[in-house]
C-alpha cells in the first residue's frame, strides 16, 4: 500500500510540475493606459517570478512605453528579450526600466526572459 501512495504523489508531483512550466495559463490581458491626450501610451509590468501582467494590449500607431520593474532577484529574469523587435536589455532589480516598443506594425510580439523560461506577449491593434 505504501508504493502505491508513494507512486500516487510522484505522478501527482510530475503532473503539477509540467503544468507550472509547460501549461498553458490564461492571464488577462491588460490595455496600456493612454497618456497626453492619446499622444502616447504607457503600461507597467512587474517581473516577479514571470511577467504580470504577461499579455499587454497596445494601440497601434501610437509611441509606447513599457516600463519594467523587476523585483525577482534570480539571474534568469534579469533580461528580456523580444526577438522579433531585437529587443534584449538587462533589468536592473528594484529599479524602473523602460522600454520604447513600436506599435506601427500590427501584431503579436512574444517577448521572454533571457533563459527563454518566463513569457509574455505584447499585442498591437
Amino acid at each position: 500500500m505504501l508504493k502505491v501512495m508513494i507512486l500516487l504523489i510522484a505522478v501527482i508531483l510530475i503532473v503539477a510540475i509540467g503544468w507550472w512550466f509547460f501549461g498553458h495559463h490564461q492571464e488577462k490581458a491588460m490595455t496600456a493606459r493612454l497618456n497626453n491626450n492619446g499622444q502616447d501610451q504607457k503600461v507597467r509590468i512587474e517581473v516577479n517570478g514571470g511577467y504580470s501582467p504577461s499579455t499587454i494590449v497596445l494601440k497601434k500607431g501610437v509611441p509606447a512605453e513599457l516600463d519594467f520593474y523587476r523585483k525577482d532577484p534570480s539571474s534568469c529574469l534579469e533580461r528580456v528579450v523580444f526577438p522579433e523587435q531585437g529587443i534584449n536589455e538587462q533589468l536592473p532589480q528594484n529599479q524602473l526600466h523602460q522600454i520604447e516598443f513600436d506599435t506601427s506594425q500590427a501584431g503579436e510580439y512574444e517577448f521572454a526572459c533571457g533563459m527563454n523560461m518566463f513569457h509574455g506577449k505584447v499585442i498591437v491593434k
